[in-house]
């Protein structure tokens, strides 16, 4: 071996021991700095004909391990989704209280019915009277205070979505571009870590807002693709956008760099995007609808009980709420009897009028009065009063009017075959006498049967979206209102048409209350809300939407549109705490000022059984309001600790792979401090073979002068 050569040797040798050092070096000094990856050197002997002649750095390389990477980045779009979801549930459960304190939400409506209780010995007292309108005011204001928490929530989450794509879209092109720097430093055999840790801690932050996975390229730098392997980094960077059309579900978009502009939906498995969505689009309103379904029943028997009885005196006037018909559709499909009285000042009956709806015929005082059908049966009740009293019906609400001054009206159903359409007496299906008001259409039991008009003009449309059980947009729908006859038959099937409805995916069903539901027919459920609804029922009249209740959008806002009856709330006087007592004798009170048995039915009504609609996840059933109150608020404290649970469990698993994946990635000092004694040792070796060969120069060439 010429001495050149073993100069050489000795070179390369201290070279590798310093670039060795500088690595080192690196390393110790970014021991405390968060995702650094520590480096290591690759090196190999130098070989010419067959005989060793020094050693080559090959390349300076970071100590990472793919698995545990992997594993990290899944914890942590995990953590980041139940993170997202267990805050908001936190959030969303303090607002109803503390299921055991006496303060919580549901217990205001306990004390509603106490103070009807409170009020049947004494119906006459005003203070008790007063008590009545207060608790229950203040049990409809927490109604609303808390619905309209859950929609500023719904809001929130929306801007935090917006928020977060304009983050990930900032990462996903920090990310591609150092592609470029690392593949500049490895062609040129330079140093790429510091750009791939960069590249890696952006990459670690993109994990925590949606799931991806991460391989390397060829030639440096790595390729980030989505759950469904769509590519966002790499070769190009990807831009996601978020799709917010009105009420409808949300969703997540994403615009390929080699898509040439074509944008299609993202799925997201995990992180905190897909959390946000789940709270925004399920959750939230979930929480809310089930909210309106509660109130909207305790509404509805405390205004069963007060449309069953009586002021007294009787009020002079009866405006019943709008019920979104016309009024051929309101009065159709009747059954029963039901008795409208025009009392005086005294509570003395002046006009009894009987109602057959089966037979279609009325009895005034005991004689034969006028037949009617649904279609002039306000112009035959009016004729049947006598000049005592009128009957109108416009803009969907009927109103009942005396025409003596001191009288007023009263009603009652019939004790044997009593009134009903969709489930509720003449009195309580128009609203005459509601104790608690409404400007909402819930509980959406229309009454309608499929042979009866839809009211809707021909042409006019609905879209609907429907998504996936992850919240991943299907597709929209546009449903036009069909010509023909104009019947709800109709409706139905253009709603359920495989072809231009949603028949693919799920079927529209009108059920014995006429309530319009919709029910997956797919193995995995798919969800339906409403994007846009152009459609209007007569002139002036609800959307099909408002009227049926079609998306949670129009579901989970209804629990906010409660209020006292107006009058009630100005005059307690008027609270409707007696019955009308049709066996009075002629001449004597039917109505007396010390009957509390309305009160007593209004105190009660927490204890009927009642129908349940489906409400965001709880299917329905019949149970009583103060049972379904007790399972409710039980079902909101068990969701937010199981969110908390998971959170739990996410930021556990997150933490101990975090730490292994340290324990394998990260700086140990005395792992350092050995390899810098070794790569000293061998610094100090190469340059004594050095100054060897130098001192072998000197003296050959002090032999040959």
């Amino acid at each position: 071996m010429s001495l050149n050569t073993i100069l050489n040797v000795g070179t390369s040798g201290m070279m590798a021991a310093q670039t060795g050092l500088r690595v080192v070096s690196d390393n110790i000094a970014n021991i405390n700095t968060a995702g650094y990856v520590r480096k290591t050197i690759a090196q190999s002997n130098l070989v010419s004909n067959g005989m060793g002649v020094g050693v080559n750095i090959d390349a300076i390389k970071r100590a990472t391990d793919k698995f545990m990477a992997a594993a990290s980045l899944n914890a942590a779009s995990t953590a980041g989704r139940a993170s997202a979801v267990a805050t908001a549930m936190d959030n969303a459960q303090k607002l109803f209280g503390d299921p055991s304190a006496k303060t919580n939400f549901f217990t205001a409506l306990d004390d509603v019915y106490a103070a009807f209780s409170a009020a049947v010995d004494d119906p006459s007292s005003t203070l008790l009277r007063s008590q009545v309108t207060s608790k229950l005011g203040d049990f409809l204001s927490e109604s609303k205070r808390i619905t309209a928490s859950l929609s500023s929530q719904i809001t929130d989450a929306d801007t935090r979505i917006s928020s977060d794509v304009d983050r990930v879209n900032a990462l996903l092109k920090q990310i591609d571009s150092l592609n470029a720097d690392i593949t500049r430093a490895k062609m040129s055999g330079a140093d790429a870590t510091g750009s791939e840790n960069v590249q890696s801690g952006l990459i670690n932050e993109l994990s925590t807002y949606m799931s991806v996975s991460v391989s390397d390229r060829a030639n440096g730098g790595v390729t980030v693709r989505s759950s469904e392997g769509i590519s966002l980094a790499g070769d190009g960077p990807a831009t996601l956008g978020y799709v917010q059309s009105g009420p409808a579900n949300g969703y997540i978009t994403v615009t390929t760099a080699n898509s040439g502009g074509q944008t299609s939906p993202l799925y997201l498995a995990n992180g905190e995007l897909q959390g946000l969505l789940e709270l925004r689009n399920k959750e939230l309103p979930y929480l809310s609808d089930q909210l309106g379904e509660f109130v909207t029943r305790a509404a509805e028997e405390l205004n069963r009980a007060s449309n069953a009885s009586s002021s007294v005196p009787a009020p002079s006037t009866m405006t019943g709420k709008d019920t979104g018909l016309d009024a051929a559709t309101a009065f159709k499909n009747f059954t029963g009897k039901t008795t409208i009285a025009i009392t005086n000042a005294s509570g003395v009956i002046q006009k009894r009028v009987d109602i057959d709806f089966d037979a279609g015929t009325m009895t005034v005082d005991g004689a034969p009065g006028p037949a009617f059908t649904n279609a002039n049966f306000t112009a035959q009740l009016t004729s049947a009063l006598g000049g005592m009293g009128t009957a109108t019906f416009a803009n969907g609400q009927l109103s009942l009017n005396t025409s003596t001054a001191g009288n007023g009206i009263a009603i009652v159903d019939d004790a044997t075959t009593p009134s009903s359409k969709a489930g509720k007496g003449f009195s309580q299906f128009f609203g005459l006498n509601d104790i608690v008001r409404t400007s909402s259409y819930s509980p959406y039991e229309t009454g309608m049967t499929a042979a009866d008009p839809n009211g809707f003009t021909p042409g006019q449309t609905i879209t609907l979206r429907l998504t996936d059980a992850d919240g991943g947009r299907i597709r929209d729908i546009q449903v036009a209102v069909p010509a023909g006859t104009g019947t709800m038959q109709e409706m139905l099937d253009a709603l359920n048409s495989r072809n231009t409805g949603v028949g693919l995916y799920g079927a529209f069903s009108l059920g014995s209350k006429g309530e319009l539901t919709f029910n997956s027919n797919t193995s995995s459920p798919v969800s339906l809300s409403v994007v846009q609804d152009n459609t209007q029922r007569g002139v002036g009249g609800p959307s099909m939407s408002q009227l049926f209740g079609i998306g949670l959008s129009e579901r989970s806002t209804r629990g906010g549109l409660f209020s006292v009856d107006s009058a009630m709330d100005a005059n307690p006087a008027k609270l409707p705490f007696a019955k009308l007592d049709l066996t009075a004798a002629a001449g004597t009170p039917a109505l007396a000022v010390g009957d509390g048995r309305g009160a007593l039915a209004l105190a009660k009504s927490g204890d009927v059984t009642t129908a349940f609609g489906q409400a965001g996840d709880v299917a329905g059933g019949s149970k009583s309001v103060l049972t379904y109150g007790a399972d409710f608020s039980g079902s909101i404290a068990r969701k937010a600790a199981a969110a908390e649970s998971r959170k739990d469990a996410a930021v556990s698993v997150q933490t101990e792979v975090d730490a292994q994946r340290q324990s394998q990635e990260g700086v140990n000092l005395d792992e350092e401090l050995v390899n810098l004694t070794t790569y000293q040792q061998a610094f100090n070796a190469s340059a004594r073979l050095i100054q060897a060969t130098k001192d072998m120069y000197e003296v050959l060439t002090g032999i040959l002068s």
